[in-house]
């Protein structure tokens, strides 16, 4: 036996080139296996419910008879986490160093600045907690605090980004641990100059770039969205360019006031010199491009109008893009309208000019009977209906989105962030959130829902609970670059 699965490796080995973690190129990435089950971080902050946020483990094989149900669930150690986003140990930034192997997640609370580190490699199906970085190391160690984005690096390395510094004020930084031990090894960034805000970030080494991007002040928005903060210097608006070899920051590009660029992608291709952030508030999608002159420049390219209407917070209601996605293959851009409650594709084929080819309601804020009235709409004829699968009415609008390698299955949850969806969806506080799954039409472009998928985190053990980001055992377009 030993020396039958001895010489399966040599052959796998000589196969891929003794590879590493994920694939050689987003292109093979788009052959992988399909996704049997995937990670996502569930919340309990802001919903009356004293418990832990844990990872859920949930199947998503349609042949398996746990079809579209959480399967293991992790709890974390501590309460008032707010998990939020997730990384890699390694990806296929590491493919070609057969050392490594993507068999750690990495999980940074937003609120409480702490970070764990879950081992998935041993049972991927029951992941365990491997390790915790206390907020008090992550403050001392880095003068930073709200961790938010993990991305691994080629030297094996895992980079965070955050929000603000420990008090809460908006500082744009990066947490440095090492991939082998976990330890904190200090900040990213060098040089006096940092930017007002954090946020997501994404690298390029060939362009010898790295692009973040900023929300807003941390002790602001962590209690939820108050206008009053807009037009005071609360909310993001740059786009922060940084030397990669360096680590220094160089430049900064403004996408308007209160624009909140959140999501930031570059095209897959590790020669592409372009990408697209998606803005909340504002709700426009911009391009980024590298210039003749060797700068970065950005150009709105896509802008949802907002809606004239009647019983809400304000008398315009924005889309709210919360997340952003390119498909491996580089051709199709998708988003979420958190409020107005729709998912769009774009063929992104000519990048300046995106065109709509796909788009489906799954819930939102302007669905006909609600307590919003739109007086004024420049997209739509009349309200969405609302959106209700396998009898259940979904509450919240659609959030974070994932896309299948393959590109034919969109997935998608409905929690932001816990205070802000106690405040502008409270339904999701009561029921929870749920998980769908879209068809893509890959061909000619074209959205539909599947409507045999659901999981309802409103019917877990301990209570309804947020469910935010989704993540792939093997790696996906939102957590692999190529380098």
């Amino acid at each position: 036996v030993v020396h039958v699965s001895l010489g399966f490796v040599l052959l796998h080995a000589e196969k891929c080139g003794a590879c590493g973690p994920g694939f050689a190129s987003p292109l093979d990435a788009m052959k992988g296996p399909r996704e049997e089950i995937v990670y996502v971080p569930c919340i309990y902050r802001n919903t009356e419910r004293k418990k832990p946020d844990f990872l859920a483990t949930v199947d998503v094989n349609p042949a398996s008879l746990h079809y579209c149900q959480v399967i293991h669930r992790l709890p974390m150690p501590n309460v008032g986490d707010e998990l939020h986003h997730s990384g890699w140990n390694a990806c296929s930034s590491c493919f070609g160093d057969s050392t490594k192997a993507r068999n750690r997640l990495i999980l940074p609370s937003l609120i409480s600045s702490r970070i764990y580190v879950v081992d998935v490699g041993r049972d991927p199906r029951a992941p365990r907690l491997h390790k915790v970085i206390n907020s008090e190391d992550v403050f001392w160690k880095c003068d930073l605090g709200y961790p938010h984005t993990s991305h691994c690096l080629g030297s094996g390395e895992i980079m965070i980004s955050t929000l603000g510094d420990p008090a809460g004020r908006g500082k744009g930084g990066f947490i440095l641990l090492d991939g082998e031990t976990f330890e904190i090894k200090g900040n990213w960034e060098k040089g006096d100059k940092t930017p007002p805000m954090g946020y997501d970030f994404w690298y390029q080494p060939r362009h010898n770039v790295l692009i973040s991007t900023e929300w807003g002040v941390p002790r602001c928005l962590g209690y939820g969205f108050d206008p009053n903060d807009l037009k005071k210097g609360r909310y993001g608006r740059r786009l922060n360019v940084w030397d990669w070899s360096t680590h220094k920051y160089v430049q900064a590009i403004d996408v308007g006031e209160d624009a909140a660029p959140l999501e930031i992608r570059f095209l897959h291709n590790p020669d592409a010199a372009e990408g697209y952030v998606g803005c909340t508030i504002s709700s426009a999608i911009h391009r980024f491009y590298k210039t003749e002159r060797g700068d970065w420049a950005a150009e709105k390219v896509i802008q949802v109008p907002s809606k004239k209407v009647q019983g809400w917070l304000l008398p315009e209601m924005p889309g709210f893009i919360t997340d952003i996605l390119i498909s491996l293959d580089d051709r199709f851009l998708y988003f979420s309208n958190w409020l107005h409650g729709d998912v769009r594709q774009y063929d992104i084929s000519n990048t300046r000019k995106p065109r709509l080819v796909g788009q489906v309601f799954v819930g939102g804020s302007i669905s006909r009977g609600g307590p919003v009235t739109v007086c004024e709409d420049q997209e739509l004829q009349r309200q969405p209906e609302p959106f209700v699968i396998k009898g259940k009415k979904v509450p919240g609008g659609p959030q974070m989105i994932q896309l299948s390698l393959d590109g034919k299955r969109l997935y998608v949850t409905t929690s932001l962030y816990s205070a802000w969806d106690k405040q502008f969806y409270p339904e999701l506080i009561r029921e929870g959130s749920v998980m769908l799954q879209l068809d893509v039409d890959t061909e000619r472009g074209g959205l539909a829902v599947n409507e045999s998928f659901l999981v309802d985190f409103g019917q877990e053990p301990e209570g309804p609970c947020l469910a935010h980001e989704i993540r792939y055992p093997g790696g996906d377009c939102t957590s692999d670059i190529w380098l």
